[in-house]
């Protein structure tokens, strides 16, 4: 069993805990990933399309309910006595999961997980006249993140997507760029000519989502009758009844969990909740800020296995995966009460311009900009980068709907990179922050400092200032400086001061 290290012992640091592998870490920093995509207008166009009609879809649904703040409340109290008690729960859950006729297995990391996923396969899937096997998924992020499908490729095995975004996104050799909507960079005639590319039953195609639709279905009938394994991963695993869940729109996820004889889940250790009625919340909360719906159209439930229904060999796979060094975290541990709605992206400034590919990990947006750094650790390549992939304009706080604290997070985040990644000084930018926080720090210095305003004032004519020269230049290249004052704060609060007592004398 793979070590939960909440509480800390005392000899053990969080940087000592084993950090996440997989497709969770950006191999260059955002800065330079984001800027390559910020000129690509057909990708603003296509993003800021679809985020904003499901921003407007879930605003709708969501003011129907007069206690949706009450259900957010519930949603993060449940969630945060998950995390408080995780160790208990997970035992409990493997007991009545084993109980029902599953069998457990626990991954401490990415390659752990792919190597138990894969014996399995090999165990119950048969070589085809190809020498390969097969295996049908549906929708996961887990399996994502430890990059499951290019593990299985290389081990002679292929994976076929059912869900139509994961499919798109197959097909076009491509990456996810959204949690809900991975192909959301794609628009309809890139759908179709990846279609008509790939598909060799295809045919001739309209860009209509009707048709586009049912060419993917005619593609996967007959994948879904044949194929013996199926792997999920799982929105909800319940510790109470060691029951798990999957919810989506399209019916392909059903398939897969009721047609093979053998189902392999993988999920993350985060994703339980203590008890069946636990569900009455999250099963409002979820589709109504992911979809912007009041209801999944399919939401399936199992618990281990019924003989005569459904597959016989049922498998989970508990994904540590730098959850552990996550958990550790005070400050940052709360992340983990993510349900993967994708509502925080949908709404985010810095994600609508860059896309889903320039944060580098399964986990984009304001959530990925936090989750990613909290599994790895912010010395993780470009980690320490994404922190600061955010205005810090609270708008995925407002939205979170079991109320992360994201830009609490972010802030957090972004001290653990200095102290871990520009301490001492490394650069001209770490000199000229450096500098500020020592004169910041102390009131006298920062007094001394704030006299020079005037001066200033007269030198910039009371004009913005819209361009700096040498390192100061990055910062007016993409944003003005207002105009500075004729006097600072202090000298305005001490003349309101000087001006009472006069009036008090007065009196």
């Amino acid at each position: 069993m793979t070590f939960l290290g909440m509480p800390l012992l005392p000899s053990k640091r969080r940087s000592d805990l084993p950090g996440g592998q997989g497709n969770i870490i950006e191999a260059e920093a955002f800065p330079e990933v984001s800027h390559e995509h910020l000129s690509n207008q057909q990708l603003r166009n296509n993003i800021g399309h679809a985020t904003s009609t499901i921003r407007s879809k879930r605003a709708e649904v969501v003011s129907e309910l007069d206690d949706w703040e009450a259900l957010r409340d519930a949603g993060e109290a449940t969630k945060n006595e998950v995390m408080a008690n995780l160790p208990e729960y997970l035992a409990q859950f493997e007991e009545a999961f084993t109980a029902a006729g599953g069998i457990i297995h626990w991954a401490r990391d990415a390659d752990e997980a792919n190597a138990i996923v894969t014996e399995l396969v090999e165990d119950n899937a048969p070589v085809l006249e190809t020498g390969r096997r097969e295996v049908i998924k549906v929708k996961s992020m887990a399996t994502q993140e430890i990059g499951l499908n290019e593990h299985l490729e290389h081990e002679g095995i292929d994976a076929f997507e059912t869900d139509l975004a994961e499919l798109i996104v197959q097909l076009g050799e491509d990456k996810p760029s959204h949690i809900l909507v991975p192909a959301i960079h794609r628009n309809r005639d890139e759908i179709r000519e990846i279609f008509m590319d790939k598909m060799p039953d295809a045919g001739e195609l309209t860009n209509e989502p009707a048709v586009l639709a049912e060419a993917a279905r005619r593609h996967l009938r007959h994948k879904f009758l044949t194929t013996k394994v199926a792997i999920s991963g799982a929105n909800f695993g319940i510790a109470e009844t060691g029951t798990l869940g999957v919810v989506e729109s399209e019916g392909n996820g059903r398939m897969c969990l009721t047609l093979p004889e053998t189902l392999i889940t993988v999920m993350g250790i985060e994703k339980l909740l203590p008890r069946f009625a636990d569900l009455e919340v999250f099963l409002q909360l979820l589709p109504r800020s992911s979809t912007g719906e009041r209801m999944n159209p399919y939401t399936s439930f199992w618990t281990g296995k019924s003989e005569g229904d459904g597959p016989q060999n049922v498998h989970l796979v508990l994904l540590d995966n730098g959850r552990t060094r996550a958990l550790a975290d005070e400050h940052g541990r709360t992340a983990l009460n993510c349900i993967r709605c994708s509502a925080c992206m949908n709404v985010c400034p810095v994600y609508e311009r860059t896309g889903g590919h320039a944060y580098g990990s399964t986990y984009p947006g304001p959530i990925g900009a936090i989750l990613s750094p909290l599994l790895t650790g912010v010395e993780e390549q470009g980690n320490g980068s994404l922190p600061y992939a955010s205005s810090l304009c609270g708008a995925c706080y407002d939205v979170c709907p079991v109320k992360i604290n994201i830009p609490e997070i972010l802030v957090h985040l972004r001290n653990e990179d200095v102290k871990a990644n520009h301490s001492p000084v490394s650069s001209q930018l770490d000199a000229a922050l450096t500098g500020a926080s020592w004169m910041m720090g102390d009131g006298k210095r920062m007094a001394a400092a704030e006299k020079g305003l005037p001066l200033a004032h007269k030198v910039t004519g009371g004009e913005q200032i819209n361009a700096l020269p040498g390192i100061a230049g990055a910062w007016t290249s993409s944003r003005d400086i207002p105009a500075l004052p004729e006097k600072s704060f202090r000298q305005l609060w001490a003349e309101e001061e000087a001006n009472d007592r006069d009036e008090e004398g007065q009196r």
